[in-house]
């Protein structure tokens, strides 16, 4: 069978830089529901982990080289010291934990995450799934907690939006994710139990096999949802409550959607008046949560 999960490599600078800004995005990231103050210190952690995640996303890094940059990456952010210009976003982020008094444990879990996707780790299990989005996607949600003093209640349904929010992501991006990194989030076994190969992501539509295994993935993401529903209600700061309540209402819209179009087919997402009907039905939902 042809290698379709490795993409040609390419030359140029070894320098490392983000390939995505927040605007493209399937979720807001420092909207202006959230406080002004505090937007310039989620987009000091947003572009931090944004480097991060292109640099282990890079297909045409090496896994050492990428290693390499997240390592310096950590340091930097540690020590609040670095001699490569591309480190910056770390220095931003060391700078700015100092200001809010944020320890750096969060920053530091999702490189934990970049490292096992640095090395194309496979998911065998559901498990294994939920145990990569305990350090690749909650850490976010428990950073933007601490930011605005939110308590142990909240964290629960917060690591189950997140999740569910990394997932949907994942589902998006699957066969773009296999043909140029040879990645797959989706469990594996669950591939081994329907008799279908992962190499089944390089077509340009989903079989009957195929289309079950994402909607039985679906229906995992909508019962991580159904967890992180009671989010709102318990977030305090009316601000991050409202953003929590929008989050979750585009989530569900995007989830809805997956189901009913083919990823392999195009990159499914919302369209502008989807996104403005689930934002305006999240803001309704988050202003009735308390």
């Amino acid at each position: 069978m042809a290698e379709f999960n490795i993409a040609p490599p390419a030359t140029g600078s070894t320098e490392p830089s983000a390939k995505k800004d927040a605007s493209g995005e399937n979720f807001p990231v420092a909207s202006r529901l959230l406080p002004k103050r505090l937007r310039p210190h989620v987009m000091a952690f947003y572009h931090f982990v944004r480097l991060a995640d292109d640099i282990a996303d890079d297909p045409d890094l090496e896994p050492e080289l990428k290693l390499s940059h997240l390592d310096a990456l950590e340091r930097a952010l540690v020590k609040g010291e670095a001699h490569s210009a591309y480190l910056q976003p770390a220095l931003d982020l060391h700078a700015s934990l100092k200001l809010t008094r944020i320890p750096d444990t969060h920053a530091r879990q999702v490189l934990q995450a970049f490292r096992r996707d640095s090395k194309n780790t496979p998911c065998r299990t559901w498990s294994d799934l939920m145990l990569y989005c305990r350090y690749s996607a909650a850490p976010v949600g428990r950073y933007l907690l601490d930011l605005h003093g939110e308590g142990a209640k909240a964290v629960g349904p917060s690591d189950a939006l997140c999740a569910a929010l990394q997932i949907l992501n994942h589902l998006q991006d699957c066969r773009e994710d296999w043909v140029q990194l040879g990645r797959c989030y989706i469990p594996r076994i669950w591939f081994e139990q329907s008799k279908v190969s992962p190499e089944r992501l390089v077509e340009r539509s989903s079989n009957d096999q195929l289309r079950a295994i994402l909607d039985r993935t679906l229906d995992e993401v909508d019962k991580l949802l159904e967890r992180a529903a009671p989010l709102p209600g318990v977030v305090v700061h009316r601000g991050l409550r409202l953003e929590s309540a929008v989050i979750l209402s585009l989530a569900r819209a995007l989830s809805r959607q997956l189901r009913r179009q083919d990823p392999l087919a195009r990159r499914v997402k919302l369209t502008t008046p989807g996104r403005v009907v689930a934002t305006f039905q999240g803001i309704v939902a988050g202003l009735s949560s308390r």
